[in-house]
């Protein structure tokens, strides 16, 4: 069901038969980018977050997690991750699926500065099965970001 909002969402740009799906799974970093064929950096990670009056979504490269300090100095609190259930309610995508597109009005998207090393990247679209190649233009057009921020720190930190 996922997959097929964000199909309809991604048509406005004639983007939704890009959309890549894989008989594997994809949903992890280390899984799609297996499938992909590219390094797990390259990958467009949505990391599903609360606030106090409902969710938002940091997109960062596969290769990258939350850097605590940097993200409180940013957003002013200190992140907290959604557990399964509420991020499909509130983002209505399954972990494994979540992406930066056809979110519920109000769940802000924001990308962070790891990805813009490559030309380009891969989002989920929608399913734990599922991708599409971008730009960061593209990216930052489609995923209508709030903003580019710089939260985020190499995992093996």
């Amino acid at each position: 069901m996922s997959i097929e909002a964000v199909r309809q969402y991604l048509a406005r740009w004639n983007r939704n038969e890009d959309i890549i799906v894989m008989e594997e799974s994809t949903a992890t970093v280390i899984l799609a980018a297996a499938a992909l064929g590219v390094i797990p950096a390259r990958i467009a990670k949505s990391i599903s977050l609360k606030t106090e009056s409902g969710a938002f979504i940091v997109v960062t490269a596969g290769d990258m997690k939350l850097d605590n300090r940097k993200f409180k100095d940013y957003f002013g609190f200190k992140a907290k991750m959604l557990n399964p259930e509420e991020t499909f309610a509130l983002t209505g995508h399954a972990v494994g699926g979540v992406c930066p597109f056809a979110l519920p009005i109000g769940v802000a998207v924001y990308l962070d500065v790891s990805m813009k090393r490559f030309q380009t990247v891969y989002p989920a679209c929608g399913s734990g099965n599922s991708a599409i190649e971008l730009t960061m233009d593209e990216l930052t057009e489609y995923s209508q970001c709030r903003e580019w921020v710089d939260v985020c720190k190499p995992i093996e930190e």
